[in-house]
């Protein structure tokens, strides 16, 4: 699903294992993973004594084993697939983990185009196709029997499942991405994407689940593994619908509004002027200190002008100025979804904003747009 250094342990809340990094982006082994490994380990012993008849159980054990390191490193080519594909469009990735349930690309700002999302979302099942076709090639021309056999056909049928699954066209799956780029490119709105392709999990759960019900009611040899695995999956890709949908009610401009309606006037005031003098003009107003040399020193930040103000009134108002770094000007020109997405990746509570001429219109105040989107 949809960014070498030695491994060690990620400080912070990452909360796995530092693998490497790729083009800077780290790469996580959750502690979950383990658990999920020792689960496969426990089902497919049985299935190696039943593949190869007359094995010992430290053989099956062995072979079980390899097969869990090998559907991890197939799992993590998928997503690696993602994160390559993300970072050739200029897509940020925060990290790729591995996990209980598989392994997720985090990829740090939507796909301004619908291209991009489809073709990111496309490169995990394609790398697991490829995977699949290179184990069956490989089963093809090795032994018909034997360990080595074993290993060939649970890959290959393993990078089949993982394709499929991933391909089917609900969110979080890639196939939901998929739906919501083919659907965003048709009628122009990621959001309509975003409602069908959430639509699509939940039916992807609910054949889940159905799934699970049917193995009870044929009183299937595996049906408790079944419901166990059929509710665990589940309740992932609800709540990956639930999120992916909620995240792009967020990022939806409000129909009718104007960002002109949302900023504040912009006032330009010397570096040098007083502290206290700059405090008391901002209100209501977004503050510009610009040095003698005509250069901006930055925008007024009310919290460390109040701050410095209590203590030394006259203090030049750019000792509590707050840098304006590239990330922090925006264009009157830029579409709303674009202005809701720089806000949310920028540390920043204000920002500038320029006309087409690149001349401050006005000053937007992180608190402001989220009161608006949320009031909408």
């Amino acid at each position: 699903m949809t960014t070498i250094r030695r491994s060690g342990r990620v400080a912070g809340g990452d909360g796995g294992l530092l693998l490497f990094r790729i083009s800077g982006v780290p790469v996580l082994l959750a502690p979950s993973w383990w658990l999920g490994s020792l689960a496969i380990v426990l089902l497919y012993t049985p299935l190696v004594d039943r593949l190869l008849p007359g094995v010992s159980d430290g053989t099956a054990l062995l072979l079980a084993s390899a097969f869990a390191v090998l559907l991890g490193a197939s799992v993590l080519a998928h997503e690696l697939g993602h994160c390559v594909v993300a970072l050739q469009f200029g897509l940020p990735v925060r990290r790729v983990r591995l996990f209980l349930l598989g392994g997720i690309s985090e990829v740090a700002r939507t796909p301004r185009k619908p291209a991009h999302e489809g073709l990111v979302a496309a490169a995990g099942p394609g790398v697991s196709i490829v995977l699949a076709a290179l184990f069956g090639m490989a089963l093809l021309v090795g032994p018909d029997e034997g360990a080595i056999w074993v290993l060939l056909l649970e890959c290959t049928a393993a990078n089949l499942v993982v394709a499929v699954f991933n391909l089917l066209p609900g969110l979080p799956l890639d196939g939901g991405r998929m739906l919501r780029a083919g659907i965003w490119a048709m009628t122009g709105r990621r959001s309509s994407g975003t409602l069908a392709a959430a639509i699509g999990g939940g039916l992807v759960a609910a054949a889940l689940l159905v799934w699970a019900v049917i193995g009870i009611a044929e009183d299937s040899p595996d049906k408790w593994l079944r419901l166990g695995v059929c509710v665990l999956t589940a309740w992932f890709v609800i709540a990956g619908a639930a999120g992916e949908f909620s995240a792009e009610q967020r990022r939806t401009w409000p129909e009718g509004l104007r960002l002109a309606d949302l900023v504040q006037p912009v006032l330009q005031l010397p570096a040098e002027s007083p502290v206290a003098d700059a405090l008391g003009a901002s209100a209501g107003r977004g503050v510009v200190l610009v040095r003698a040399d005509g250069i901006a020193a930055g925008l007024l930040d009310r919290d460390a002008a109040e701050r410095l103000a209590s203590q030394s009134p006259l203090s030049p108002a750019e000792h509590a100025a707050e840098p304006i770094r590239p990330e922090m000007v925006l264009l009157d020109s830029e579409s709303g979804e674009e202005i809701i997405e720089r806000v949310a990746e920028t540390a920043a509570w204000q920002f500038l904003v320029l006309d087409e001429e690149g001349r401050p219109s006005g000053v937007l105040r992180r608190e402001d747009l989220k009161a608006a989107l949320r009031n909408a």
